[in-house]
């Protein structure tokens, strides 16, 4: 069960509005995205939340993979996204194809800052 999962938090992202409020845009682009990287997506799901006192509701997006998930979450109001890359090693090593995906995901939204956290999962063999 050895991995790699990959967070990055998000802010003041400088992208048009659109990619942090049309579930169908984003989720059609993080599928394109994964398999430009070189990861297999076997199934997906993408939500838009109501619309708040606040502004527009943001969206869910997970892309299911062969070699485990991508899962972003974004906050409109805030203009903030947390993007979760999480790929486990079990046939392969995928580390450079999901930290390529990470900075493809990260270059979408345009943050002005981001905090990034990188955690490798299981025991080594």
């Amino acid at each position: 069960m050895q991995g790699l999962h990959l967070t990055a938090d998000l802010y003041r992202c400088r992208c048009d509005a659109a990619w942090l409020t049309d579930a169908g845009k984003l989720g059609a682009w993080c599928v394109q995205a994964v398999r430009a990287a070189g990861l297999q997506a076997v199934d997906e799901l993408f939500h838009t939340f109501p619309a708040t006192p606040r502004g527009p509701g943001g969206v869910t997006a997970t892309v299911l993979l062969a070699e485990s998930h991508v899962c972003l979450h974004t906050w409109p109001e805030q203009k903030g996204v947390t993007c979760d890359v999480y790929v486990c090693n079990f046939s392969g090593d995928h580390t450079a194809k999901a930290r390529a995906l990470m900075d493809v995901l990260i270059a979408r939204f345009a943050p002005e800052w981001t905090e990034q956290r990188s955690l490798d999962r299981g025991e080594e063999q």
